[in-house]
């Protein structure tokens, strides 16, 4: 069966109609669900990203950080299909068909998957939602994606999803302009958590928000990541958000990673000169 086959069969029975269950298998995982091998991305002369390897396991958050210019948020785009990577392997354990090389997808296939497996949850929340079409059309999408067709069924899963990233289900038929900058964030999260994916990419989730609304942001990814037991990948400049969420942390300079290992380990004892300076340099502030 192809790929595609595979996933449309896999999204009719497991979502036909409602969200996808919310809780992830409690017995250990016997492979990883993404394994990066010497991801590289060049433009022109200048690294982008450079022999980028790492496995990510189900349940785990990834946190990746570095300054602007570092290759952070290349790397996230090579992982989550937004850039073509020059070299590098990126596999992903689906649901349907187990491991597969996403690189090697035909686009139709790899659009499938980020509306089945995979979530992308952007910076800017006006890139992640349609914003002519109300909140609750906006949640529904993705189930009718992943093959939902009982509207009363698709609006009953966006008022519950409204009520669980603090949005009035009563507004469930306003427009996202309508709403705050982290209103829409919290909605952008809802479209993209409402299937159940697997694995979730997040560029700079909190982003632009004031310090208040950041806290309440995170506070709400932490019990999301947790309730639903989500593997993502998180790119960040902040290294309070990556404490909170990542269980373990990624440093990046210069296009390659420079150092490596569980959150608190690298943040409390950074052993590189660099991340010591990023550090040192939150610490100061």
């Amino acid at each position: 069966m192809a790929l595609t086959e595979a996933l449309e069969e896999t999204a009719r029975h497991a979502a036909p109609d409602d969200a996808a269950p919310d809780a992830a298998p409690d017995q250990a995982p016997a492979t990883p669900l993404l394994r990066v091998k010497g991801v590289t991305k060049m433009y022109g002369g200048r690294i982008g990203c450079a022999a980028v390897s790492f496995d990510l396991w189900p349940g785990e958050v990834l946190g990746i950080v570095g300054e602007s210019g570092s290759g952070k948020s290349t790397l996230l785009g090579c992982l989550s299909g937004q850039l073509r990577p020059d070299a590098g392997e990126v596999i992903f354990d689906t649901s349907a068909q187990g491991p597969v090389d996403t690189l090697k997808l035909a686009e139709p296939q790899r659009r499938l998957l980020a509306r089945t497996d995979w979530a992308f949850v952007h910076q800017n929340p006006r890139d992640g939602l349609r914003m002519g079409v109300s909140a609750g059309g906006n949640v529904g999408e993705r189930l009718m994606a992943t093959g939902a067709r009982h509207y009363g069924r698709i609006r009953a899963s966006a008022e519950d999803w409204l009520g669980r990233v603090e949005i009035d289900p009563t507004r469930i038929d306003d427009r996202p302009r309508q709403f705050s900058g982290g209103m829409q964030q919290r909605l952008q999260i809802a479209r993209n958590l409402v299937s159940g994916p697997r694995l979730v990419f997040m560029d700079e989730p909190t982003g632009g928000l004031d310090v208040s609304v950041q806290a309440r942001l995170l506070d709400l990814l932490r019990g999301l990541v947790r309730d639903m037991g989500l593997s993502a990948v998180l790119v960040t400049h902040d290294l309070a958000v990556v404490r909170l969420l990542a269980d373990r942390l990624m440093v990046m300079k210069g296009g390659r990673v420079v150092e490596a290992g569980l959150t608190d380990q690298v943040l409390d004892d950074p052993q590189h000169a660099y991340t010591q300076l990023l550090v040192s340099s939150v610490l100061q502030v």
